[in-house]
């Protein structure tokens, strides 16, 4: 009896979903975390929906308007900016290496103004060839082998990693047939 207790996994209750408490999970997620408006709509809307499955008589139309009203009050109160977690986050794909194709589709995901990645990448020092080296340095790909039996082993497996990556056929074909030396 004591096992079949056990073994079942209990379903987590959930605290009531107010206003109050909807504006402090907005707060506690942007005390962690940089966010876009999107991307603050989408973890509320989300722990909304959670509580109105366990709570059927919840009405989330009218918790979904206080989502709207809570994202308003937060722009106003600069807790939440597009342009600036977009440049934020620019900068932190840029020092990764990740490719311009990469960067807009992430941010645009997020909910980023397509005008607003475009004129934040225009202001961006970006060179597709030095970050795809930089990629490639980071991944040990392509020139950055240890050896050139590696590197021909590998040619075709490393081009598609760059190509997932969101880089240029012909970048890459240039960047393979390069011979990188590297201080050891």
């Amino acid at each position: 009896m004591l096992e079949e207790a056990q073994s079942k996994p209990r379903q987590k209750t959930l605290r009531k979903i107010t206003r109050q408490r909807l504006k402090n999970i907005g707060l506690y997620y942007l005390k962690r975390f940089e966010s876009s408006v999107e991307n603050l709509r989408h973890v509320l809307k989300r722990r909304v929906d959670n509580y109105a499955r366990q709570t059927p008589d919840f009405n989330k139309t009218e918790a979904y308007g206080w989502i709207e009203e809570l994202l308003q009050e937060f722009e106003s109160r600069h807790y939440l900016d597009d342009e600036r977690y977009a440049e934020i986050k620019i900068r932190d794909y840029l020092n990764a290496g990740k490719p311009e194709r990469y960067i807009k589709t992430k941010l645009f995901q997020k909910g980023i103004a397509e005008e607003t990645i475009n004129r934040l990448l225009s202001n961006q020092e970006y060179n597709p060839r030095e970050m795809a080296l930089k990629f490639a340095r980071k991944k040990k790909i392509g020139p950055f082998r240890p050896d050139d039996e590696n590197r021909r082993q590998n040619r075709q497996k490393d081009m598609a990693t760059l190509v997932r990556a969101g880089f240029d056929y012909d970048l890459i074909s240039d960047i393979m047939n390069e011979e990188i030396f590297e201080d050891a």
